[in-house]
């Protein structure tokens, strides 16, 4: 093996050594493109805050409610105070643009995600997150709006040199593996009633599932098939950017019967709504909700509260110090960020774990060769590191020419720390070169249609429910209200997911608006009533 191969193996794991052991071609040419990521330098001043002091004569300003964070949780939050009428808001985000994890970018051609790409549609017990898309003309007359639908193909597989409909990769697969498919739907049917969206309205019955892996529980009902277990652990992959063995059993079932649909197969789940910038549509929604009620580039050091109300020491990147006095606040921060800005709410970080993703946006000049099924929204290649690719041309029926594609690897070790070091080893040209072999399986031309490629490294980009994740119950008690702050992230719910993060921004910003016009705390948005077991 090349010394550049042996580096392209340190620097990104295990699961590339069997790529590049069958890859007997030439090395690509390295597109030109950015290595692109979250502001680290400027976040990383929270190791080392300045002291409190140092904002003594910085000026202040009052205000009734402030939201510490810009991604879903926190505009969630913003646009549910909008819609309350609640306008003396100001939300902060360090970042230059708002989104988080659902941001997105733009080219001449089309939009694009950096992240977060689609929503699973909410069933109808989630009226809320029913009535925004409603209210972004994304569902209408009680159905998906068709433009944000995925379009058909919604999803094809690379297997064994070819395309193929859908995830599973049925071409040649055994009675035994037909088999197993078939029990393991009828199993996770079982379990319907018991999960669902919101987290805190899932039932408490199966506790027990979230002290063994996904492994381990698909070893006891004795799921042997090979073809079954890479969907199962695409599956953890995709959500939770974890393996088999490391993702908590109950999170595994939360991921299937959750999604799960009335009239089409368990593999399949509920109907999935995109856009060509992926979650940066909602996001881009919320903002224009909010208005010019946020500030960029503004880094929360200190988030405390007294008698005179809760105080959000800001740090600008130019240097500069800012004191908000608000009445109200409402962190929307992961876990591990919100416990070191907020120390006095003695906030626990057990079993907060975080994964970290590379992102690459592909851009082409013109589609390269393919065999098999026909281009689709989601391409997913069997027995692969990443997690494929989705094309944001897709949902505008550009099916030829130009287009860019947006392509996935998670980094699932054990120790998140490790792949988290090892992300941050990589350089542009080693991950965009790993991006380009690993389309080489399915598309041997693809180099000659690439024009750059940009890629994103997410160093938290998603909180983990590795086994134990549930803390035996106690997150769904977990408080979100402390004084006169709240939190908001979908941390909360131990899932990485927008469902979860609309949540908890909308009923923290109820929270508020209930207190703010003198209205009891309404104790159901607190800790909502759980879900009943099927009988």
């Amino acid at each position: 093996m090349s010394s550049r191969r042996e580096m392209l193996r340190v620097l990104l794991g295990a699961p590339f050594v069997s790529l590049l052991a069958c890859d007997e071609t030439p090395a690509p040419r390295v597109p030109d493109g950015e290595l692109l990521g979250p502001d680290l330098a400027f976040g990383h001043r929270l190791r080392e805050p300045l002291p409190r002091e140092a904002w003594n004569d910085a000026p202040t300003r009052r205000i009734s409610v402030a939201i510490v964070g810009g991604g879903p949780a926190g505009l969630s939050a913003g646009w549910r105070l909008a819609r309350r009428g609640v306008r003396d808001v100001e939300l902060v985000e360090l970042e230059p643009e708002l989104g988080g994890t659902s941001r997105s970018g733009r080219s001449e051609l089309t939009r694009y995600p950096w992240g977060a790409h689609y929503l699973p549609l909410p069933p109808a017990s989630y009226a809320d997150l029913r009535g925004l898309l409603m209210e972004m003309g994304a569902y209408r007359s009680g159905a998906p709006a068709e433009e944000v639908l995925v379009r058909e193909p919604e999803e094809r597989v690379f297997f064994r040199g070819h395309w193929y409909p859908g995830l599973y990769p049925f071409a040649g697969a055994s009675a035994d593996d037909l088999a197993q498919l078939e029990r393991f739907e009828r199993l996770v049917e079982a379990y319907v009633g018991s999960f669902t969206s919101p987290f805190v309205r899932c039932a408490r019955d199966h506790l027990a599932l979230d002290r063994e892996s996904a492994a381990s529980f698909l070893d006891r009902h004795g799921f042997t098939s090979a073809r079954l277990r890479w969907l199962a652990e695409y599956a953890t992959r995709d959500d939770y950017g974890l393996g088999l063995a490391d993702t908590s059993a109950w999170a595994f079932l939360f991921y299937w019967a959750s999604r799960a649909s009335d009239d089409e197969d368990v593999r399949d789940g509920a109907p999935v709504l995109t856009w060509p910038e992926g979650n940066g549509a909602i996001v881009d929604h919320l903002a224009g909700v909010i208005g010019d009620r946020f500030r960029t580039r503004a880094l929360a050091t200190h988030v405390f509260e007294d008698p005179t109300g809760v105080h959000v020491l800001l740090l600008r990147a130019d240097g500069t110090r800012e004191r908000l006095l608000a009445d109200h606040a409402i962190l929307a921060l992961p876990r591990f960020v919100a416990a070191r800005i907020a120390p006095e709410l003695s906030l626990s970080r057990e079993s907060f774990d975080y994964g970290a993703w590379a992102v690459a946006n592909v851009f082409l000049r013109e589609r390269p060769d393919e065999r098999g099924f026909p281009p689709a929204w989601d391409n997913v290649l069997y027995d692969s590191p990443s997690l494929g690719y989705v094309t944001a041309t897709h949902q505008r029926g550009r099916d030829l020419g130009p287009s860019v594609w947006t392509w996935y690897l998670p980094f699932t070790d054990a120790d998140p720390d490790e792949g988290r070091a090892r992300l941050f080893s990589a350089e542009h040209g080693d991950l965009a070169e790993a991006c380009v072999r690993d389309l080489r399986r399915a598309h041997p031309n693809v180099d000659a249609c690439i024009e750059r490629i940009d890629v994103w490294r997410w160093g938290h980009a998603m909180v983990q429910p590795r086994v134990g994740f549930l803390r035996g119950g106690a997150r769904f008690d977990a408080p979100f209200v402390h004084g006169t702050i709240r939190l908001a992230h979908s941390d909360l719910s131990g899932l990485a997911l927008f469902e979860e993060a609309f949540f908890h921004g909308a009923r923290a910003a109820d929270d508020v608006w209930n207190e703010l016009v003198g209205n009891p705390r309404d104790e159901s948005a607190i800790a909502p009533p759980r879900a009943e077991s099927p009988t």
